[in-house]
């Protein structure tokens, strides 16, 4: 009897513990996301809080925690993956102001990064960059067209800025009546920041007067925060007014928290945190700056991990653990509200297939937002669109057939590319077309390669050796015979030969090189990952990051004597792989044979400008015009001009088409050439989108969403963030090129406007009518802009855009366009009470196709 009691007890007792463990509050996938997390942090210990506050976020077995990484990109597609859709750079998106064609791409992207990520989950993978949680958008004002990051920005101008934002942030996170969030978007880089990046992690930006703070520098951030509910914010490098960004009551707690009631998440740039105490000496050491950081609401570091030591901070009474609770708390609820504490089988978004990866939909969907972007900024005697018929056409220039620069900077891998050189051979037959890649981005010298005069082992050209570790350790899984110049990736899931994975490897390259002559020899490495190269056993060039970066070096060598060359690559972190190498002698470039070459043609297309390789994120590229990934000279390169000046100058009709992320001063371009193209770095369709607008298969109908400067002369100096003189908002100077300028091919009219009442009150809005006609003969797409301008406030921009409408005609027709500009259209900085409010007053409202004065008609309107 007391044997079955004890066994009923058993019985009724694991029972209970069974139900308990069912029950518990943090896994009810019923209960709202907070309330689950506030039960789980109560379960933690101090030093399972801290693991979950780094972006490599430490798994908690016992309470069903995995891990999870915070740190993962989706710029302009689910970056740092492969293959995977790759659309337009955001720059170039913003000049499509086209925000309903974004959200169109951004839901793309996050369907393609829940199909990866579950993808990933299913084989037991967990790794930075393949995550939930994506940092985008970067809605910083890209107020300097030297900043080399100005690319990943959607422009100048604080409204488009927002607007572009906004579908971003709605794109991934998916609609706001879900149970749960697609993934989790980041509003970057919070605030004040746009360069230059080589001093970013020391600088103290302490002149930013409060008008250029609330009217500039801070609109999308909290438009992100209050219209599109974005998940995340991250804060940015630098000191604004004598503290870290990371480490700012004011930014963080006064102006986010508590004045636009954001409630969510924020995450550190990577390092941010020891730059504290390393660069701004802010704090003393580590545990200092942790408490800080954290105290003033940053919850989540990545890397350097400061955040290691609030243990010992908590001990020494710098910080409550309340306070730890508190970031903890609010990131478990984005953990909850992304479901991935929850069974997949309540997660509409964990059913995405891997199929949608690069769908047929998703490939149009790129060419679509190709097109969109591409600029016409100069068609003298509508030489464009060019005739398919044209006996010769010339292809010349060193970005045409460059795939990797149409993919722009933190980007993925396409499964395919059409280049330039691909998507022009698709318009003409083979004895149509001449190319010739003319002349280098930047160099005056093109290299002729000392493979050729090389050999290892009785065989001519490069042996390579491959492990499938990073240590060359180990048997070897292949070898190859390179015969040319090294030219290798990872990108499109490529191995770097057969048998060799594509992470987590390391490489050999050996010859021995004999050259013909005495001299100097260049060596030219580019690499993703790292890479030394030693030459007699002697290291004389190293190259590593998580970017493929150039480098090289000029030795003497004697013609006739061995050289030993060995290059050691591997592959980092789960970072593609990439690698460039060559070396030879270096020879002029003289254009006598292009010249010769491209005698015959009717017109020559010349595809140059500069690329990501040149202009980004911290870049240790040393070039002439080049320092950090930002730019010291906005001038096309000099290699480029000249070739471009020789072309004209032998009587040849030039099309131009720069490829860049950034304004480039193309004054003699201007002069040049007969027609201009501003195609930024337009995606994995790029070439085809560019092919179809120069041969008038699609009509363009991009807007300039920067300023093009004549020269550095119209700018001030690139570290003074105060906006005088900068942008269409406060320049004074006449532009090359005016914000929202872009050419078509047909020609429209936009009429006068009516108002539906020039007096409002407290909380009215304005309506107004106007009328767009296609007066030209093509079909045609324009797009209206209205900007307002306070009567009186001659501290205030000259004008600032407040909406725009993508206007599709067909040719002979008229639309009634009807415009609503809501009564917080006519906020300005109030100087009385700080901040944005409507005042009273006179306004002007400008419409037109672009913000040049010639191009704008006015209405005025009073508020009372």
């Amino acid at each position: 009897m007391k044997l079955r009691i004890n066994l009923y007890t058993s019985l009724i007792l694991l029972c209970s513990l069974t139900a308990t463990a069912q029950k518990l509050p943090y896994q009810n996938p019923n209960l709202p996301s907070e309330t689950r997390a506030k039960d789980l942090v109560k379960r933690l210990t101090l030093k399972e809080k801290v693991g979950l506050m780094k972006d490599i976020s430490d798994p908690v077995p016992r309470l069903g925690i995995k891990k999870f990484n915070w740190w993962s990109e989706a710029l302009h597609g689910y970056a740092n993956q492969g293959p995977v859709s790759v659309f337009p750079e955001p720059i170039g998106m913003a000049a499509s102001f086209d925000d309903q064609m974004v959200f169109k791409v951004f839901d793309a992207v996050s369907d393609e990064a829940r199909a990866k990520n579950n993808d990933y989950r299913k084989k037991g993978e967990s790794q930075r960059f393949h995550d939930l949680s994506v940092w985008t958008p970067n809605v910083n004002i890209f107020r300097d067209p030297r900043w080399g990051r100005g690319q990943e920005t959607y422009g100048e101008d604080p409204y488009l800025t927002s607007r572009m934002g906004i579908s971003v942030v709605k794109g991934l996170q998916g609609p706001s009546t879900a149970k749960y969030r697609k993934l989790l978007a980041c509003a970057k880089h919070y605030a004040v920041h746009s360069g230059p990046e080589w001093s970013r992690h020391e600088m103290n930006v302490n002149d930013v007067n409060p008008r250029d703070l609330w009217e500039t520098y801070t609109p999308a951030f909290k438009a992100l925060v209050q219209e599109a509910d974005v998940r995340e914010v991250m804060c940015a490098y630098q000191r604004l007014d004598d503290e870290p960004c990371c480490g700012s009551t004011r930014l963080l707690g006064q102006i986010l928290r508590e004045d636009w009631g954001f409630k969510y998440l924020v995450v550190s740039d990577c390092g941010a945190i020891t730059d504290f105490y390393r660069s701004h000496h802010s704090s003393s050491d580590a545990t200092h700056a942790a408490a800080k950081a954290v105290l003033s609401g940053t919850d989540v570091e990545c890397v350097g991990y400061a955040f290691d030591k609030i243990p010992d901070a908590v001990k020494r009474g710098l910080i409550k653990e309340k306070e730890i609770d508190k970031s903890v708390v609010r990131l478990m609820t984005q953990r909850f509200e992304l479901g991935e504490m929850d069974d997949d089988k309540l997660v509409s978004w964990a059913k995405i297939p891997l199929s949608v990866v690069n769908s047929p939909a998703h490939q149009q969907l790129a060419l679509d937002m190709a097109h969109e972007t591409i600029t016409l900024l100069q068609n003298r005697n509508n030489v464009l669109p060019l005739s398919k018929s044209l006996k010769k056409v010339a292809l010349i220039g060193p970005n045409a057939d460059d795939s990797q620069m149409l993919w722009g900077n933190y980007n993925g891998t396409p499964a395919k590319t059409v280049n330039i050189l691909e998507g022009i051979r698709s318009k003409l037959s083979p004895n149509q077309l001449i190319y010739d890649k003319g002349c280098d981005l930047t160099e005056d010298k093109l290299t002729e390669t000392g493979v050729a005069e090389s050999n290892f082992d009785g065989k001519t050209g490069v042996k390579a050796t491959y492990w499938n570790n990073r240590n060359m350790e180990g048997t070897p899984v292949a070898t190859d015979q390179i015969t040319g110049p090294i030219a290798l990736t990872t990108f499109g899931a490529h191995q770097f030969a057969q048998g060799v994975n594509t992470e987590a490897f390391s490489a050999k390259y050996e010859t021995v090189y004999k050259p013909s002559f005495s001299g100097e020899v260049v060596f030219k490495l580019e690499a993703t990952g790292f890479s030394e190269l030693f030459v007699d056993g002697k290291s004389v060039l190293k190259n590593g990051s998580w970017r493929s970066l150039p480098s090289k070096i000029n030795l003497p060598v004697e013609a006739g004597k061995s050289y030993k060359i060995e290059l050691r690559y591997k592959q980092l972190n789960n970072w593609a792989a990439n690698l460039g190498f060559n070396f030879g002698k270096e020879i002029p470039v003289t254009f006598s044979a292009l010249l010769n070459k491209v005698k015959d043609a009717d017109v020559v297309i010349f595809a140059g400008g500069i690329s990501p390789r040149l202009e980004g994120e911290e870049m240790p590229v040393q070039l002439p015009g080049f320092k950090g990934g930002d730019r010291t000279d906005i001038e096309l390169p000099s290699i480029q001009r000249r070739c471009i000046d020789t072309l004209r100058k032998a009587g040849k009709k030039v099309i131009f088409v720069n490829c860049s992320g950034s304004a480039i001063a193309m004054v003699p371009e201007s002069e040049n050439c007969e027609a201009i193209l501003q195609t930024w770095y337009a995606g994995q369709a790029g070439g085809q989108a560019i092919a179809d607008v120069l041969f008038g298969d699609y009509n363009p109908s991009g807007k300039l969403p920067v300023t093009f400067y004549t020269s550095l002369k119209q700018l001030p100096d690139f570290s003074d963030y105060s906006m005088k003189g900068r942008t269409y908002r406060y320049m004074t100077e006449k532009p090359l090129f005016p914000f929202g300028f872009g050419l078509s091919y047909t020609q429209f009219n936009i009429g006068t406007a009516r108002l539906d009442q020039s007096t409002i009150t407290q909380n009215q809005g304005v309506h107004l009518t106007i009328p767009v006609a296609n007066t030209g003969r093509v079909n045609g797409t324009e797009v209206l802009q209205i900007y307002i301008k306070k009567e009186g406030d001659t501290a205030g921009p000259s004008k600032t855009l407040r909406s725009f409408k993508r206007v599709p005609l067909p040719a002979g027709k008229t639309e009634n366009l009807v415009v609503d500009l809501p009564y917080k259209s006519f906020e300005t900085y109030n100087e009385d009470g700080g901040g944005l409010s409507v005042q009273p007053g006179k306004y002007e409202l400008l419409y037109g196709n672009s913000s040049d004065p010639k191009d704008l008609k006015s209405v005025k309107i009073t508020i009372k």
